[in-house]
């Protein structure tokens, strides 16, 4: 959970705050919480207050996009921090088409996920 610089924030299209995430999900928000710690979201502090937020695209109506737990490991495998993950995942790539993200939310994570492994080598 870390600060946002601008350059990320203008790549990521929409933010949602974590009770928002939590009532999307239909869990608590200590829930919304524990997916960050274990790295199964990414969530940055951004905005006035400070608060910590998750990118929409990682939330596919009631459920976390499917393929993003492991894309996400595989990053943080790779040594990418939070940061780098994020504007991994929302810069586009011309091969796949458009970002990774997008890709992820229209269930072509294999792709992704093959992208993120060629990352370490």
């Amino acid at each position: 959970m870390t600060e946002i610089d601008a350059k990320i924030d203008a790549l990521v299209p929409a933010w949602l705050h974590l009770p928002d995430i939590a009532e999307m999900l239909d869990v608590e928000v200590t829930r919304v919480r524990q997916l960050v710690k274990e790295g199964q979201l990414i969530a940055v502090r951004r905005g006035e207050n400070r608060t910590l937020q998750v990118p929409a695209a990682f939330i596919d109506g009631n459920k976390v996009v499917k393929g993003l737990s492991g894309t996400l490991t595989l990053l943080k495998d790779d040594g990418f921090t939070d940061e780098e993950m994020l504007e991994w995942l929302f810069t586009p790539d011309p091969s796949l088409p458009g970002t990774p993200a997008q890709a992820l939310s229209e269930n072509r994570g294999t792709e992704v996920k093959r992208r993120a492994q060629a990352l370490a080598v």
